[in-house]
């Protein structure tokens, strides 16, 4: 019998798969003790407070989209209440761009994804792929999320994230500076991390593009038991 509460709520830009996605974790959640509803293409759940405050863990992939106040309020509060909030790549940290307080609560914010050199671009998703490396920090060595993950190498979308010093940051990536590119030095961006706030935990990934990168061993890793850490302790 589940004796905790996850709410997945996905939708938003399709190109993130936010369907399949989330799909592959819900077993995960389930076989972890978890009671498991789905919402598809709404924000409308994060208003109903009753509801919220026996939340555990929200798992959000809504890439871009739009939310209203209340229903922002409604995920707030519950957070700082206790209740985990956990995702990646674009479905968390690239929500609701016209909401500066829901960037207030996740911490990071997608900027970029600098691609290929123009004369190798074709017009499709892949312009974005480039390989790259995520590297753990120190302070993941003994973190329950990363306890045994090593570095490792990507290729596909590298997040480039304006962030805050609140986020207790876990894993890293750099951005090269290649011939092309306007900025004159390599630019690091947090690729994993967590944030306290008020009673809630919150974990961000940003690998995550599509399900080649939700799948790859460490991604999926990190995710699993990003979602587990994130939520509320029974």
């Amino acid at each position: 019998m589940a004796d905790r509460s996850a709410l997945v709520v996905r939708g938003g830009w399709d190109g993130h798969h936010p369907v399949e996605a989330t799909d592959l974790f819900v077993p995960h959640l389930e076989a972890h003790g978890f009671d498991v509803r789905v919402e598809t293409g709404s924000t409308a759940v994060y208003a109903e407070a009753g509801y919220m405050a026996g939340v555990d863990l929200v798992v959000q992939c809504m890439t871009m989209s739009s939310i209203e106040a209340h229903e922002l309020a409604g995920l707030r509060s519950a957070v700082a209440a206790g209740t985990g909030l956990a995702g990646w790549h674009g479905g968390i940290a690239d929500s609701y761009r016209a909401s500066s307080d829901y960037l207030h609560l996740v911490g990071g914010q997608f900027a970029c994804h600098p691609g290929k050199p123009e004369d190798e671009r074709e017009g499709g998703p892949q312009d974005n792929y480039v390989p790259y490396r995520v590297e753990m920090l120190p302070a993941a060595a003994d973190h329950p999320v990363t306890a045994g993950v090593g570095d490792f190498d990507l290729v596909t979308e590298q997040y480039w994230v304006l962030t805050d010093d609140l986020c207790d940051v876990l894993a890293t990536t750099t951005q090269a500076v290649r011939p092309w590119d306007p900025w004159h030095r390599p630019v690091t961006s947090p690729a994993v991390w967590t944030r306290q706030w008020g009673e809630g935990r919150v974990f961000v990934c940003t690998p995550g593009h599509d399900m080649d990168v939700v799948r790859e061993p460490h991604v999926r890793t990190l995710i699993e038991r990003g979602l587990l850490w994130a939520a509320r302790e029974g």
